[in-house]
């Protein structure tokens, strides 16, 4: 007789249901402290090569670049953390560290406490390499700080 598996959550502090932001968000299942893991973002990697030879779905992608240059499909064989909407004011991060065999890993932490039910919300700081202009990617965050898009803040010397 096949021994059963329990399967549990790569994500179990992570619920995804439909959110006021956009689309679908993700949400705090339970009360959390600051720096708690959400998870690991995960899915198929590809090489900067792999990525520049590709037609992207521009409406709907769930790409997340490395410091390394891999990009990161959360589409393929993600799990909820690929759910975290933009928001001007996060309440969560994304933290890049390395595991014993030496491979970059992403993974989202809160910032700051949060409630269950909360909506989890990162900065995408996103960049237009095509020097598109701010309002080509609109933020609907709502903060009091909202920079009305979803790219980095510029940065003022």
């Amino acid at each position: 007789m096949a021994k059963l598996r329990k399967h549990t959550s790569p994500t179990p502090c992570v619920r995804v249901a439909p959110s006021g932001v956009h689309g679908l968000g993700a949400f705090a299942t339970r009360a959390l402290p600051a720096f708690a893991l959400l998870g690991l973002y995960e899915g198929r990697r590809y090489s900067p090569q792999e990525v520049a030879a590709r037609t992207w779905d521009d409406q709907l992608t769930y790409l997340f670049t490395l410091s390394n240059q891999e990009t990161i499909d959360g589409a393929k064989g993600g799990n909820g953390t690929r759910h975290l909407n933009h928001a001007c004011d996060p309440n969560c991060e994304a933290v890049e560290e390395y595991d014993d065999a030496g491979q970059l890993l992403l993974k989202f932490q809160t910032i700051v406490p949060v409630e269950a039910g909360d909506e989890l919300f990162i900065d995408y700081c996103l960049t237009a390499d095509d020097g598109s202009p701010p309002s080509d990617y609109p933020c609907h965050c709502g903060s009091s700080n909202c920079r009305g898009t979803m790219l980095a803040p510029v940065e003022t010397s």
